[in-house]
């Protein structure tokens, strides 16, 4: 019903500057949450940064002041600002989102992952 694209991965240097991309394409209504999760080798997904539909923003302390979230309501697009990049910001970075898509209904899910590589 709903089809995350993820777009922006690719290798930076320390201290430079990336833009993720997720686009929300299907029957959607509006933007219930959208969020970026990032995964280590070896480690569980984590949460890097939320939003919701009304602009409601959460960021893991590790990336606070360095990345920002934003959406494209009427694109049903999310994006990832990082900035001030690090080595250990380096992992695949995964969309994840909850989209309204009328008569009650929601759908959840997760994009197909874009890795990032942060070269010291």
């Amino acid at each position: 019903q709903v089809q995350l694209v993820e777009s922006g991965g690719g290798l930076v240097q320390a201290g430079g500057s990336l833009r993720l991309s997720c686009a929300a394409s299907g029957s959607i209504i509006s933007i219930k949450t959208m969020g970026w999760w990032r995964q280590f080798p070896g480690k569980q997904r984590e949460l890097v940064a939320e939003i919701t539909g009304a602009g409601t923003t959460t960021y893991d302390d590790s990336v606070k002041g360095r990345f920002t979230i934003s959406t494209d309501n009427a694109e049903n697009t999310a994006y990832l600002q990082m900035s001030s990049l690090k080595p250990e910001d380096t992992a695949v970075y995964y969309c994840n989102g909850e989209f309204f898509l009328g008569a009650g209904s929601t759908w959840w899910g997760w994009g197909q992952g874009t890795q990032v590589t942060v070269s010291s």
